[in-house]
């Protein structure tokens, strides 16, 4: 019997769920009985499991579903997101010449049918965690994905070498071409690199003489998981991009029951939440996929410093390292953050010569363009 499985997460894997998988039980069940628009509301994918031994992966496949956020889609990633930050972030002289690459790439990868893509090891997250996967069987389940959906792209997404260095050398033996996506701001040694920082300290003092109270929201009240949901879209959407996925309150529910995120906030006087941070941890890394703040409150009161507090300290419980994402370069750096290379990559060798010949320009731009501005400009 092969070690590699794609399956109905409503079914399971065939010889059942391996021990130690609730979790991901959980969170793919959820997407296979209510919908992936149900718990991301801009967000239209097929969710599958894949087992390979004793792991299971989330697995998203698309066909087009052109416009969606960026998680699942590479149209979205590296054309619609790219110029929805042209308008917003300083590139210099790489403006124009920038703004017409993404008009340019945008009529080209739609015709390469860029969309048309499985995503391995998919959470549908900001950034993907992969648990210490070092791409053990990575060839029997390419060869296993690739016959059933032959059409398609298979790619993976958020790797970089910081904390999937094992991995990323797998893909690159194996031919699989590695599209820059941005910068994410990752922290080796909370003690050493965050908790002794200036900027920390005065973070860390607001923190402890706030008229916030801090919630480890191990229980989630009445309209607590409405208002998780609509701080993040405060942030994230509202200031930021629709793009983003937009998270339901069905998800922060679901999430929440699983274990899947670990949720922690600031509440007022009154019991409301003004600031949340939701943490999701694998192999010894936490990530923030989900923060937010009432952004109407005065920026003086330092909601998102504390909110950083907040995540931090949740990482050094449980003595993982931090990945901090992309997005507010400046204010990592100064806690001690240090910028690495995030990557997707795509596998495209069974497909047809025109459309390998547009990811592999693809990637040639990105590495040659995108790369230098994220440098320079510390984006």
């Amino acid at each position: 019997m092969s070690a590699a499985e794609l399956f109905d997460p409503l079914a399971g894997p065939s010889d059942g769920w391996p021990p130690g998988t609730d979790a991901e039980r959980a969170y793919l069940e959820a997407f296979a009985r209510d919908g992936s628009s149900a718990l991301i509301s801009n967000l239209r994918t097929r969710v599958l499991g894949l087992r390979w031994q004793d792991r299971i992966f989330p697995v998203t496949v698309n066909e087009a579903e052109y416009g969606d956020a960026y998680v699942c889609l590479p149209h979205t990633a590296y054309v619609l997101y790219a110029k929805a930050e042209l308008r917003i972030v300083d590139t210099g002289r790489w403006a124009p010449l920038l703004a017409r690459l993404a008009d340019a790439a945008g009529f080209v990868l739609r015709r390469a049918r860029i969309n048309r893509i499985v995503h391995l090891g998919n959470w549908m997250l900001s950034t993907n965690l992969h648990g210490g996967w070092a791409g053990e069987g990575l060839a029997e389940i390419l060869a296993l994905v690739v016959g059933r959906f032959p059409g398609h792209i298979i790619a993976i997404r958020s790797l970089n070498a910081w904390s999937d260095a094992a991995l990323l050398a797998q893909v690159r033996r194996q031919g699989w071409r590695l599209l820059p996506s941005r910068q994410v701001y990752v922290t080796e040694d909370l003690d050493r690199d965050w908790a002794l920082r200036r900027n920390t300290m005065r973070d860390i003092e607001l923190l402890a003489r706030t008229q916030y109270r801090v919630d480890t929201l191990e229980v989630l009240g009445a309209g607590d998981a409405e208002r998780i949901a609509r701080l993040y879209e405060m942030l994230y959407l509202d200031r930021y991009s629709r793009l983003n996925p937009a998270f339901t309150p069905a998800y922060i529910q679901m999430t929440h029951r699983a274990g899947i995120i670990r949720y922690r906030g600031l509440r007022d006087s009154e019991g409301s939440l003004a600031a949340i941070v939701g943490c999701f941890v694998r192999g010894g890394i936490l990530t923030t996929p989900i923060v937010g703040y009432d952004t109407a409150r005065s920026i003086e009161e330092g909601l998102y410093r504390m909110a950083s507090v907040l995540f931090a300290r949740m990482a050094q419980e449980c003595g993982a390292r931090l990945n901090g994402s992309a997005g507010a370069a400046d204010f990592k750096r100064y806690r001690g953050a240090r910028p690495v290379i995030e990557y997707s990559a795509c596998f495209t060798a069974h497909l047809s010569w025109p459309r390998r010949t547009v990811v592999s320009i693809l990637e040639w731009l990105l590495n040659r363009l995108l790369v230098p501005l994220m440098v320079e400009r510390g984006l």
